[in-house]
């Protein structure tokens, strides 16, 4: 039974082979419980001390999460369905940005530091 904020049979296909294989060391938690447990943590947005047992213990889901990052397994798996979805035509790569709505602080656009005016002239020594 798939629970809420869990993958899917299709979403596991296609995001296993993005996946480090781990040949050495003890038995591993599954990946799939892994990924289950971390969607379920910010799906919901509990504490990592939060997510439920049958996901197994929240500090290798944490631990798998910061090393699944760091690899670039996520970018590999972003880089995947970016590629699935433009062969697919169902992505737009068109991108616009309007500088009229982008604001910046004051001090970011030039104003001079310790409250000296325009007018102010220094002389020179």
């Amino acid at each position: 039974m798939i629970r809420r904020h869990e993958l899917s049979d299709v979403e596991r296909e296609f995001v296993r082979p993005p996946l480090p294989v781990s040949l050495r060391g003890r038995k591993r938690l599954d990946d799939r419980m892994a990924l289950n447990g971390t969607v379920w943590k910010f799906g919901t947005g509990v504490a990592w001390r939060g997510v439920p047992e049958r996901y197994g213990p929240w500090t290798t889901l944490h631990t798998r999460l910061r090393r699944w990052a760091k690899d670039g397994t996520f970018e590999r798996m972003l880089q995947a369905a970016q590629a699935q979805a433009d062969a697919a035509a169902d992505i737009d790569w068109l991108v616009s940005a309007d500088s009229t709505i982008v604001r910046a602080h004051h001090h970011a656009a030039g104003a001079r530091k310790g409250g000296a005016g325009h007018g102010d002239v220094r002389e020179a020594a």
